[in-house]
């Protein structure tokens, strides 16, 4: 088991990240330098021999080796990003690059999402050093930049220029999963992500004919553009179970005693209550309107409007996908990904997901784990190239109030000392016997 020092470096880890200002404002925005040094120099210090790498100056990743004992098992991944979302000071109760430790929690940009992590990571590779444990797989460790953003700096780089550094990986592990979810009943349910819906942010153009604002024009592209805008705005998308999302709806059923009925999935949710949160942003795709951008002057109609919209999309689903935006759009609005990640399935019935569950319930015996899929996206997508399985498993035991979802890019992100002593605990159990 992790030893006292890991405990008192989990927490200072994180602090001494957060003050580590690596903010992300996309466009090649950000500079990830001085974390990856600092993690490369606690890697140092447990005998590994980290190597950083750069697709831009000061957009730097780190990646080390954890030989194991079993010269013939597949390695294993995990992975943390350093860089965060901006944070604007006036909103917040501390200074968010403070990396202020107050009343048993460690506040600032970071500190969930997931310069946490990170710091488990750190803390028990170097635990491991100091007990002169191998784990029986090689543990691949990776901290990458621009998650935040494109990854084009970060895995995209190391995975499509650097695949030699990950031989062997089968699976990864990283951000978003094995926290507590509190459902209002006392139950603590333990969420581990076995699989995320794709991205695919779009750009919409309407292209119409310029003129006079005073002036009939059947070509106005702004009205192109707010129609599709508004079609796309207002669709209800199809329900679309994925295998991950099934298990999950029948785990929680069965836990609360409900009638698993899959093909009356809306109404399976209305009966779980809170807990449906876990599951209800999964169980469709989605398409959402973010930005719009038309127009120099009141009286001038433009030639061309844009706009863009988050769109994501489940595993399987992305033809359908396309050809929904292909119909919403409609003939006057062309439209392309501004961005694009390929969304993620991974299996339950593996011994890896079985030990990832054994971890949690060995330290959290009153809780409930039970498997789900990310709504969102992780640097999984790019590993993924390589054949790397991603999973989310970043444990945190969390008191009944904080809201750890709430807390990604929010106002106020912080982490008690408590969940991370806990991840540490788990973190380390888990890569033990991975």
């Amino acid at each position: 088991m992790a030893d006292e020092q890991a405990f008192d470096e989990v927490v200072r880890f994180t602090s001494d990240l957060i003050r580590i200002d690596t903010s992300n404002f996309g466009g090649g925005d950000c500079r990830e330098r001085p974390a990856a040094e600092y993690a490369a120099e606690q890697l140092a210090g447990a005998g590994l021999e980290p190597v950083l790498l750069e697709r831009t100056e000061g957009r730097t990743n780190v990646v080390a080796r954890v030989a194991g004992t079993d010269p013939g098992a597949d390695a294993l991944l995990v992975h943390g990003h350093l860089d965060v979302v901006p944070a604007q000071a006036a909103d917040w109760s501390v200074d968010p690059f403070s990396g202020e430790i107050r009343d048993g929690v460690v506040w600032g940009r970071g500190a969930v999402d997931m310069k946490n992590m990170d710091a488990m990571i750190l803390a028990v590779v170097r635990s491991w050093a100091r007990e002169g444990l191998r784990p029986r797989r090689d543990v691949v460790v990776a901290f990458t930049a621009d998650e935040e953003a494109s990854a084009v700096d970060g895995s995209g780089f190391l995975a499509d220029h650097h695949p030699e550094l990950f031989e062997g990986c089968t699976e990864g592990v990283s951000e978003s999963g094995a926290f507590t979810f509190h459902d209002g009943t006392g139950r603590q349910l333990y969420p581990i992500a076995a699989g995320e819906r794709g991205t695919g942010w779009l750009k919409l153009t309407a292209r119409g004919r310029a003129g006079h604002g005073s002036k009939v024009n059947k070509e106005n592209a702004v009205t192109h553009l707010a129609a599709a805008v508004t079609r796309i705005g207002e669709h209800e998308w199809p329900l679309r179970l994925t295998p991950t999302v099934r298990a999950a709806l029948t785990e929680l059923a069965a836990l609360y005693g409900i009638e698993a009925r899959l093909d009356q999935a809306d109404v399976l949710l209305e009966k779980l209550g809170p807990a449906a949160k876990l599951v209800e942003a999964t169980v469709r795709n989605s398409a959402n309107p973010t930005m719009l951008n038309a127009g120099y002057k009141v009286n001038v109609i433009p030639g061309e409007a844009v706009a863009f919209v988050d769109g994501r999309f489940l595993p399987g689903t992305e033809d359908e996908f396309r050809a929904t935006l292909d119909r919403l759009t409609g003939p006057h609005v062309d439209w392309e990904f501004h961005h694009h990640g390929v969304a993620l399935q991974a299996p339950l019935d593996t011994p890896t997901y079985a030990r990832m569950r054994a971890a949690v319930e060995e330290f959290a015996p009153e809780g409930q784990v039970v498997p789900y899929c990310m709504s969102g996206g992780t640097d999984a997508k790019q590993f993924s190239r390589l054949g790397i399985t991603g999973y989310g498993f970043a444990p945190l035991k969390l008191p009944e109030g904080l809201d750890y979802q709430a807390l990604f890019h929010g106002v106020d992100e912080r982490v008690p000392v408590e969940a991370l002593h806990f991840g540490v605990r788990v973190l380390d159990r888990f890569l033990r016997t991975a």
